[in-house]
């Protein structure tokens, strides 16, 4: 019988330990900038997503799991994405302030697998709900650009910034593109699928010849109305005064229908050709899709977890990565002296000292070569003689030296 193999598009993390490191600085760092955690369920009902990221985006229309229950007719999917549900969580609680959240967790799309991208993905999230000021855009940038630069120390990243106005001025570009798109040939397909559907995403095509043709089309920061053409300044402004370093690039978008005015992206060269690993914006109408009466002007951003992860791993010596505490290894020479080895591995873990217990009846060679394959610091042999004196035999495994030490005294000489 052939073993079942994981999933297409999915992973297994057997050692977490550089995932839960970004976690754990990514909690201290934003718990400076007064962000609470949340989170959300994994399950959605598909309509939040067909109102929010727009019916023709390649989430809805191509990428989305969709769940089938014979004892149920609720027409739901698993979550492609965090800011919706972060939004509609938000319209049950209204809360009497403003959110500053951040939650993270897997994500699920079908789509081609691919260096850094999975079906399965996990994001790091952080949402700003019902503020409309600019300045909130120039500060939820840095709080990001700290977090890379100096606590992560990656010097790979380079952060590109992009203006779309608002949702008039992103109509009315629109409107300028599909001109320019109608009069050029040459084009994909996927373009002209987009085209006439969601005629923005064409900026994202990776296709060359698409690419060099669009290097004649409008720019969006030429056709701002006055007052997004001020905030666009002001916002450069800002970034600059808080010494964060940023590119312009007038064909960033960003692919879900949602955004308005500030689009941003943290590339880095290590990924290839999708070399994005954090992007976000505003999404000033995002409340009103859900049926707010109440409008809620916000930004956010997400981080990829698994892109970060590939673009830290040439750094990771200079990173300050937990280290694991000393293990020690209970070895009882035979079936006679499981007991006692259970009542010595209780005391050492209430004394919070990391221990594990071979109780297969293994040889002393058998356990102590799987030890050294473990790490262990210690092992505390545990034989007959022993059970009877009220000893352990305490071996050190990086000298070799081994002493017998009274069962009532193993914790203290342990610890020192």
């Amino acid at each position: 019988m052939q073993t079942i193999p994981r999933v297409k598009g999915t992973q297994d993390f057997l050692e977490k330990g550089l995932y839960q490191f970004i976690l754990n600085a990514f909690h201290e760092h934003v718990s400076l900038y007064h962000f609470t955690q949340v989170s959300t369920p994994i399950i959605e009902h598909v309509e939040l997503f067909k109102r929010t990221l727009g019916t023709f985006t390649d989430v809805v229309s191509k990428e989305m799991f969709l769940l089938q229950s014979a004892e149920s007719k609720d027409n739901l999917c698993l979550r492609p994405e965090a800011t919706a549900p972060t939004m509609r969580a938000f319209l049950q609680v209204l809360p009497a302030t403003s959110w500053k959240v951040y939650s993270h967790g897997p994500m699920f799309r079908r789509e081609r697998p691919q260096k850094g991208r999975y079906r399965q993905f996990h994001q790091i999230n952080t949402e700003v709900i019902g503020s409309s000021s600019i300045s909130q855009d120039a500060l939820l940038i840095t709080m990001l650009d700290r977090f890379f630069q100096e606590n992560l120390k990656i010097e790979s990243a380079a952060l590109q910034i992009n203006f779309l106005g608002s949702y008039e001025d992103r109509e009315n570009y629109a409107q300028l593109v599909k001109v320019f798109v109608d009069g050029v040939q040459g084009i994909c397909d996927t373009c002209m699928e987009r085209k006439d559907k969601n005629i923005l995403r064409i900026f994202d095509c990776k296709n060359p010849t698409c690419q060099k043709i669009y290097e004649d089309a409008p720019i969006m920061i030429d056709h701002l109305s006055a007052e997004s053409q001020k905030e666009w300044e002001q916002l450069q402004t800002e970034l600059s005064l808080l010494s964060v370093t940023f590119s312009v690039n007038p064909r960033l978008v960003r692919g879900l229908d949602y955004y308005n005015k500030t689009v941003f992206e943290f590339v880095s060269a290590q990924l290839g050709a999708q070399n994005a690993f954090c992007g976000g914006g505003r999404y000033d109408r995002l409340a009103d899709e859900l049926g707010s009466k109440k409008s809620y002007p916000s930004l956010g951003a997400a981080i990829g977890i698994e892109r970060l992860m590939l673009v830290l791993e040439p750094i990771l010596d200079s990173l300050a990565l937990p280290q694991p505490k000393p293990l020690y290894i209970i070895m009882p020479l035979a079936a006679e002296q499981n007991p006692l080895a259970l009542i010595l591995a209780d005391t050492l873990h209430a004394a919070g000292l990391t221990t594990d217990a071979f109780l297969d009846g293994d040889s002393l060679k058998s356990m102590m070569r799987r030890a050294n394959t473990m790490g262990a610091a210690y092992a505390l042999i545990l034989g007959e003689s022993e059970q009877k004196d009220n000893t352990v035999l305490v071996k050190n495994m990086m000298t070799g030296d081994q002493e017998a030490i009274a069962q009532v005294d193993v914790v203290s000489y342990l610890r020192k």
